[in-house]
């Protein structure tokens, strides 16, 4: 079991279990894989402790029940997951910033915060909007070969290269 010590693994082992477990969400759940839906039910849930009952009145929640489902526990499992793997490989540490972040603007963090911040509100509001996040789009859909799906990862392929050209080569001192 030397494998669950590696630092990386490799992402053709990472792509055939992602693979595996789309394939048995689809064969066991009959629902394709995705995340962004249990963001959704997280805010209802937030909404819930403040307003109550009343949460349940909103049209968004009655599609979506903000309650604990497989979706949720599976982005649980993700976190869990990353934690207990980056321990016993022994890569855990605390960072507020990533070596190329700080080598392109600095060590501070707020600035890294504010960006990622920024950044995961947009793709929040783009998955919800878009019907899904690129785990239900991009590894469901292509694995369904729908053209929408394929359209999907090749989006998120242009849009990641582009971003990340913008920020390290014309944003960067």
């Amino acid at each position: 079991m030397t494998w669950l010590t590696l630092e990386r693994w490799s992402p053709y082992a990472a792509g055939i279990g992602i693979g595996v477990v789309c394939w048995l969400a689809f064969v066991l759940l009959d629902k394709p894989l995705g995340c962004s839906t249990a963001f959704a039910r997280t805010s209802g849930m937030l909404e819930r402790l403040v307003r109550g009952a009343k949460t349940l009145e909103r049209p968004y929640y009655q599609k979506f029940a903000p309650v604990v489902d497989w979706e949720w526990m599976l982005v649980l499992g993700v976190v869990i997951g990353a934690f207990l793997s980056a321990l016993l490989s022994g890569d855990f540490s605390l960072q507020w910033t990533s070596a190329g972040w700080e080598a392109a603007f600095g060590e501070t963090p707020l600035a890294r915060w504010a960006v990622a911040m920024v950044g995961g509100i947009i793709m929040g509001i783009g998955a919800r909007w878009a019907g899904g996040c690129t785990s239900g789009h991009g590894i469901s859909g292509s694995l369904q070969l729908a053209v929408s799906g394929w359209l999907a990862v090749t989006c998120f392929f242009a849009g990641g290269i582009a971003t990340a050209m913008l920020i390290f080569r014309v944003l960067a001192p």
